[in-house]
């Protein structure tokens, strides 16, 4: 039985970008992962996790709301979450506790009665309301490590943070270069010395602390040794792209590759994916492997300190992703997408009392906020669409959803994207909404555009559309349907539950 614990600590990590199967499948096995696979032996390990949104803010904006998309409303990186949600950090300060944020959150700030000219409009990386930001680390102003940098005798190229992306580029020539900063000032070796930092001098009392690496995220370079630690050909190739029968020639494949795009997946990219040679592939997946394994490294470090301040033993550490990556699976880089690489994330869930081992069932990571704020003895806010997975902590065989759902937004409010270009759509038609049951995947576009339909049972990756197939209209009709009922079900329920001035 897991109990909940009201002064127990909660260390919830988010590791960007980082695909499921780095810890559950088959592309993990080309790198040693001792501390994942250390807290993964005593933590509930939920193998078919699905985040809520694509991209990096309206994931976050999901995760850290408990909200599906269709009610957050932060649908793409930019675009402002509303005040009035409530977020795991001001659902936790209502116990009392004061959640501190190492690192980012990616949310845009709500407009209302704010001056045009507020700062906070410059930037989408700002924290969710309610957390105290200890850390000024975010992909785009890492001022913080910037000064690291600077003070360590690094020569910046100026101005910083503007220039930001120059911190990325490799020392040197090729895809395996090092970075240009050593592995002891790296951003996730800085954010994981930072933390245990500030929380040696917090330790004596209960803490909560959202820790969000960048890592693996673009640019993709590595520090030394871990730019070469996995040799290329260790590595697990591309799912290939599919055939013309089987979803090659879908109007949003089309679209994906009409114009060059993810100019920052590493130093110097055309942003030509279509044309990226084997070679170059192979050697990217090796760089995003290094960088989870100095991941892995530092979450050691980690969980070092909790051990030997004797801490373990009354913290919930959860782990998770925000999103996948494609990592050049059928052609595509990025989490801009329908397919499961970019949707299927990895949560491992370790406290007192879980009964360690997988969890089969569907997990989605809008249940991480209502699984803290359970554990912790507080009360989840009727509006919230996540549910606690605690019960499923010490009991395998617990049920758990039905469905997972994940949205992705395609277009833009000020400039058309290749998406709208290539399918000439207006801004409100440009999205989907993909549905997954324990079997079937159901990608559902606006616009017009045809549905997809994947049996993963068959293909995980999500390679084979089966939509065309006429034997597969009556599933793709119970797909859709179950995906109007929980739109209709769980529409904004944060004022449905009153009823004033009815006899």
């Amino acid at each position: 039985m897991v109990e909940p614990v009201s002064d127990g600590n909660v260390l919830f990590v988010i590791m960007d970008q980082l695909r499921a199967d780095v810890l559950f499948g088959a592309l993990g096995q080309a790198v040693a992962l001792p501390n994942l696979d250390r807290l993964k032996a005593r933590a509930a390990a939920f193998t078919s996790c699905w985040t809520a949104a694509v991209p990096c803010g309206p994931s976050r904006a999901a995760l850290l709301t408990g909200l599906f998309a269709f009610n957050h409303r932060a649908i793409r990186n930019g675009t402002p979450l509303a005040r009035h949600h409530a977020t795991l950090a001001t659902e936790m300060r209502r116990l009392g506790r004061e959640p501190l944020l190492f690192g980012y959150c990616d949310i845009a700030a709500d407009p209302t009665g704010r001056d045009p000219a507020d700062p906070a409009f410059a930037t989408y990386e700002l924290p969710a309301e309610g957390f105290t930001e200890l850390v000024a680390f975010r992909l785009e102003a890492p001022l913080d490590w910037i000064g690291h940098l600077r003070a360590r005798g690094y020569d910046l190229p100026g101005p910083q943070p503007q220039n930001w992306p120059q911190l990325f580029r490799p020392a040197g020539e090729g895809l395996r270069a090092p970075s240009l900063y050593a592995a002891e000032d790296s951003d996730t070796a800085w954010l994981t010395d930072r933390f245990l930092q500030a929380m040696e001098g917090r330790r004596d009392r209960p803490w909560v602390a959202h820790l969000t690496f960048l890592r693996p995220h673009p640019p993709l370079v590595a520090p030394d040794p871990f730019n070469r630690l996995v040799p290329e050909d260790a590595v697990a190739a591309p799912c290939p792209a599919p055939g013309p029968a089987t979803g090659g020639d879908h109007p949003f494949r089309r679209a994906w590759f009409s114009e060059p795009s993810g100019f920052g997946l590493y130093w110097g990219f055309d942003g030509d994916c279509a044309a990226m040679r084997r070679e170059t592939a192979g050697g990217l997946r090796a760089v995003y492997l290094g960088l989870v394994a100095e991941l892995d490294h530092h979450l050691g470090r980690l969980l070092d300190w909790l051990d030997e301040t004797g801490q373990t033993g009354r913290t919930l550490i959860v782990l998770a992703a925000d999103h996948g990556e494609m990592l050049g699976d059928q052609g595509y880089w990025g989490k801009d997408n329908v397919l499961a690489p970019a949707h299927h994330v990895p949560l491992l869930i370790a406290a007192p009392g879980v009964v360690p081992g997988p969890r089969a069932g569907l997990a989605r990571t809008i249940d991480i906020a209502p699984t803290i704020l359970d554990w912790l003895g507080g009360a989840v806010p009727p509006a919230m669409d996540g549910v606690s997975l605690l019960p499923a902590l010490a009991d395998p065989e617990a049920p758990l959803a039905d469905h997972a759902l994940t949205e992705i937004d395609l277009a833009e409010p000020h400039r058309r994207t290749r998406f709208q270009r290539a399918l000439d759509l207006p801004e409100t038609r440009a999205n989907a909404a993909i549905l997954r049951d324990p079997r079937w995947s159901y990608v559902h576009f606006n616009g017009g555009l045809p549905p997809m339909l994947f049996d993963r049972a068959a293909d995980p990756a999500e390679r084979h559309d089966l939509a065309g197939d006429p034997a597969a209209s009556g599933q793709i009709s119970r797909m859709r349907a179950a995906l109007i009922d929980l739109r209709m079900t769980r529409a904004d329920r944060r004022l449905t539950g009153y009823s004033f001035g009815i006899a």
